[in-house]
Order: structure tokens, then sequence, then C-alpha cells
């Protein structure tokens, strides 16, 4: 009789390999191209995208390689060996606080996005208890099972997304594309800067690696699902500007949600068909909040010992909704995600270089 292969609480190179991307397209996918047309002319938004999809590629590969060579340690006990506890403490803690704020942020862009298109009437507050809600009680459970759910997921929603694009070449224009290279430098770099919230996420590989039956095929893995969102991105911004061009796009505040609603099927046999894209992209946003919650609780619990999972999931939980309810309008949401951008980035490389060194000082093998 064969092994039931599910039954241990290991995962294979294709969960992790989707768990990133599941991470990373949760809110970036809706407000990427805004972002980027107001910091660039023309359709010079796509040299960003790639400039940042190559540089997190790199990232995530770094991340991969270095837990791959401590096969079977989580993160606490990886950074315990390379460096030493006191440091793995702080690194640790660093991460919790982040996935605390990353967490915070994603259901406050849940509550946001949903109550400016579908619940007009409903209060912030209401529609993002709700929703914490079930990702309380998604990450009550199973973490094996947690990363299990992107699978099912994720390709319902590339699906869903590539259908939206596709019945949108119709409404683009190749002027509405032009000029093109006209941005400077400083453009660039600041639509690189912009760009870094789209792609934040893949800290989780830190976390969610370990848990791999062969840890050695996650560089190439994570690294192919890094391109493959990048590659998602390009061709969205391209049909968004193509359509809405470059000054529509600069002003919508979630230009993909109105793409979607600007797609006509022929026979009207679908109408409204946002909806559709509305469900599919709470699947992801659902996945997102409900990783960076369970890394909150995963990094406290490699810390605090002593502590149950959700005894701290129910500690924490409180902390994140109340900080989500401190944007109070997508202009304070916005600078909100954008220092989440940076400091992850930044910390997550810092890490990444640190780790890289002290093995390569220190001789660990």
């Amino acid at each position: 009789m064969r092994k039931f292969e599910y039954a241990d609480e290991k995962i294979g190179a294709r969960e992790i390999m989707i768990a990133g991307p599941a991470m990373i397209m949760g809110v970036g996918i809706l407000s990427l191209p805004r972002i980027l047309t107001k910091e660039m002319i023309g359709s010079d938004g796509w040299v960003s995208i790639l400039l940042c999809g190559v540089l997190f590629i790199c990232l995530a590969w770094g991340i991969a390689t270095i837990v791959s060579l401590f096969p079977g340690k989580s993160f606490t006990e990886l950074t315990s060996t390379v460096a030493s506890k006191p440091v793995s403490i702080i690194i640790t803690l660093m991460y919790a606080f982040l996935m605390l704020h990353f967490a915070s942020y994603t259901v406050s862009s849940f509550a946001n996005v949903t109550g400016k298109y579908i619940m007009y009437r409903t209060p912030f507050e209401v529609i993002a208890f709700a929703f914490f809600l079930v990702v309380i009680y998604a990450v009550s459970g199973s973490r094996v099972g947690l990363l299990r759910l992107n699978v099912m997921f994720f390709p319902i929603v590339i699906f869903i997304v590539l259908v939206v694009m596709v019945l949108s070449l119709s409404h683009a224009k190749f002027d509405n594309l032009l000029p093109v290279f006209q941005t400077d430098f400083k453009g660039y770099v600041q639509g690189v800067k912009s760009g870094m919230l789209s792609f934040v996420g893949i800290s989780i590989l830190w976390f969610y690696t370990p848990y791999m039956r062969h840890p050695e095929e996650a560089p190439g893995r994570v690294a192919f699902g890094i391109g493959f969102v990048t590659l998602i991105y390009l061709l969205l911004f391209i049909i968004t500007l193509g359509v809405f061009g470059h000054v529509v796009t600069s002003n919508l505040v979630y230009p993909t949600v109105e793409l979607a609603k600007s797609i006509e099927i022929p026979g009207e046999f679908f109408e409204r068909f946002e909806s559709l894209f509305f469900v599919i992209w709470i699947m992801i946003l659902f996945n997102s909040a409900s990783m960076a919650l369970d890394i909150l609780t995963l990094a406290l619990t490699s810390i605090f010992t002593r502590f149950r999972k959700r005894t701290v999931l129910y500690i924490v939980s409180p902390l994140v909704f109340f900080i989500a309810m401190v944007p109070e309008d997508v202009v304070e949401l916005k600078i909100y995600g954008s220092l989440i951008g940076y400091t992850a980035f930044i910390y997550t490389m810092f890490v990444v270089v640190l780790l890289f060194l002290v093995m390569k000082i220190r001789g660990v093998r």
C-alpha cells in the first residue's frame, strides 16, 4: 500500500514555489499601475517592474540558498547556528514586527477596497473584523494545510487575471503606450522604490522553506515563482496603460479593478465581471493575510517556546486589528504600505548579506 503523501507536516517544491507569488500578489496587483504611472513618463514603468523582478528574484534565491544549507532547521535555529542566540532573537523579533504590520496592512486594504466597490454602506470596522475572523480561524489550524490552500487558490487567480487581460486587449490602444524611454535616471530609481511594495513578502521563505521535504530544490523554484509574478505584473501594467492611458491610470485608485469593470462579454450573458474578479482577489488576499499572521505566530513561538501557537495567536490578533484601523483613507494607507515595503526590503537584504558574510568568516557549513 502506498504511503499517504500528505500525512506528514512537510511540503513539496510546488507549495514553496507558489507561496511566494501568493504572498506578493495580494495588494500590489490592484494598485501597481497607478503607482508607477505617477512616478514615470509614458509606459516606462515596465522597466521598473523588470528591475524590481530581477532584484527580488536574486533576493529570494539568496534566502532559499541559505535555508537549504541547513535542512530541517527553523529560522531561529539557523540564525543561532550562523551567528549567536542573542542575534537570532533580535533578527526573529524584527521579522515578527514586520509581519505584524504586513498583516494589519492587508486587513486594512481589504476593508478599504471592499467598502469602496462592494459594501458601500457597511462600516469599515465591520468589514475588516469579519475578514480578520476568517483569517484567525485559518491560522489556528494546520500550517502546512494553510500553504496547500495556495496550491488550490493560485491557479484560479491566475486564470481569472489572464481572462481579464485577454478580454481587455480589444480596448487597448498602442498610442497610449507612448512615449517610451523618456524618464530620467532619478525617475527610474523612484519607480523601483515605489514598486517594492508590490513584491514585498518574500521573507516568508525564511520560515516556510524548512518545512520542505527536499530543501535543495527551493532556490530554483522560488526564483521561477517570483519571475512568473514579474511577468504577470508586466503584462497587466502594459494592458492597463493601453486601455486607460497614462493620465487616467495615474488618477485611478485601483486601476486593475477598473480594468475588470470595463470588460464586456459578448452576448451579455455575464454582467459585472468585476464581481468575479473580486472573488478571486479575496482568495489571494486571504492567503497573504493568513501567511503574514502565521509567520508572526511562528516567529514568536520559536522564541517564547513555552507558549502554544493558539495562545500567541489570540494575544497578537487584537493588536493586528487595532493597527489595521489606524489608516483612515487611501492616502494614509499608501504611506503606511510604502513604509512597510521599504523597511522589509532593506531589512531582508541586510539579513541575507549579514548571514552570508558571517558564514564566510566563521567557516560555517
